[in-house]
């Protein structure tokens, strides 16, 4: 049994990822800290254990003491043969940048689809925490009506009621311009819901507000939709429709948990 930190699996996760690059716009900066590794060493934490080398280290002391038995090839490291990977921390400048977390918890989300929603918004978040130190997270949830929450709120809350997407994007685009000038941070809101929306007339709304409030702020805009017997599973449609070719709005369709990783690497991944 071997125990796990959030940073130890945000970093095993991250692995497979590249973070979106991040426009240097600020003028007041954060510091972005890297952990390379460079050599090995003879103390460490377990995690850190280089297993090839430690069988190699005690491999070589076995031969040369004549304990090694070729007809039966057994290598047993002794503590000294253990071998560590160690490593550097560099620290990058990177440009100020904020993470807008949107989720829909109207009465068409079921407790499934806000599950799904809640993993992939953590790791996204853990990820991200991890890799930029000082980032800022903001948490809005909404059904019929839109509301700033804090992060535990956010991933805990069940609401029922109707869908009114358009008023997460003002509320988006609110927080925006009272705390974050688009020339001076780097801004990523993510929405996460079913597809389900009040109205036609609302979603025309939605796109307005996208095209003409959010995009001109944000490096990017990540939608997430996750399937529903519920939620009939359009608004995604209609933002292919509208926004297919631009580039800064990225679409992902979650059909399950299992579908969660390449969500986050189609949000986080390359050239995104």
């Amino acid at each position: 049994e071997v125990d796990v930190t959030l940073e130890e699996l945000a970093a095993i996760l991250g692995e497979e990822l590249e973070l979106p690059d991040i426009q240097d716009k600020g003028k007041s900066k954060i510091i972005n800290e890297k952990d390379r590794y460079t050599g090995i060493r003879r103390v460490g934490p377990e995690s850190l254990r280089n297993f090839k080398r430690t069988y190699r280290e005690a491999l070589k002391r076995q031969i040369s003491i004549g304990a090694y038995d070729g007809a039966k090839p057994l290598v047993v490291p002794i503590p000294d043969d253990k071998r560590y990977r160690s490593w550097k921390t560099e620290a990058e400048p990177v440009a100020n940048a904020v993470i807008i977390y949107m989720m829909d918890v109207s009465g068409s989300m079921g407790d499934e689809q806000k599950e799904i929603v809640r993993i992939e918004s953590f790791w996204i978040d853990t990820w991200l925490q991890r890799q930029y130190k000082g980032l800022e997270s903001r948490y809005i949830i909404h059904d019929a009506v839109a509301r700033e929450v804090d992060r535990d709120t956010f991933f805990h809350t069940r609401e029922s009621g109707g869908t009114m997407i358009s008023s997460a994007y003002k509320l988006c685009s609110q927080i925006i311009d009272d705390h974050y000038p688009a020339d001076e941070w780097n801004i990523y809101p993510f929405h996460f819901s079913d597809g389900d929306n009040w109205s036609m007339d609302d979603t025309l709304l939605c796109a307005q507000v996208l095209r003409e409030q959010l995009l001109p702020k944000a490096n990017m805009f990540a939608y997430g939709q996750v399937e529903s017997p519920y939620g009939s599973g359009q608004f995604i449609k209609d933002l292919r429709e509208h926004f297919g070719a631009d580039e800064r709005v990225v679409l992902s369709e979650i059909r399950d948990k299992d579908a969660i990783v390449q969500s986050i690497k189609e949000f986080l991944g390359k050239g995104k």
